[in-house]
């Protein structure tokens, strides 16, 4: 996820690495915490914005660049994965968040809609709604 957001794998590193700091100060806390899932997530957005902040730097989702020498040697399947990164940066905020966190990090409907600060039902509309919009994308590309 922090690969995702910073599109620099040291940097993502180092983003990481801030979080799993603080985390190993706030590690009592967190034990006692209901989702200590959510802050970590929460944390590594955070140390992500700030790695923005400090550096001034933002991309797009577009710009990442696939690095998985298998992705590579299929280039049907690296362009296609190209093409839903350059879509999902098309989706509104709330959208792309929902399906990243969902389908990307395997987070659960209720671990997204207590990191994100929204209802259920919102996760879940959210979620249908990339989805929907994906499936549509990707068939018009065919």
């Amino acid at each position: 996820m922090a690969y995702l957001w910073v599109k620099d794998r040291e940097a993502a590193n180092d983003v990481l690495q801030q979080v799993f700091e603080k985390a190993w100060q706030k590690r009592n806390d967190l034990q006692a915490m209901d989702n200590p899932t959510g802050w970590m997530v929460r944390a590594l957005k955070n140390e992500s914005m700030q790695h923005f902040r400090s550096s001034k730097k933002m991309e797009t989702i577009s710009d990442l660049e696939l690095e998985d020498p298998a992705a590579q040697e299929s280039e049907p399947q690296a362009e296609r994965l190209k093409m839903v990164f350059r879509f999902l940066d098309k989706l509104p905020e709330k959208q792309k968040e929902v399906f990243q966190l969902r389908e990307v990090e395997g987070l659960t409907y209720e671990e997204i809609a207590d990191y994100l600060e929204i209802s259920l039902d919102q996760v879940k509309v959210n979620l249908h709604r990339a989805r929907k919009s994906l499936k549509e994308y990707l068939i018009a590309k065919k």
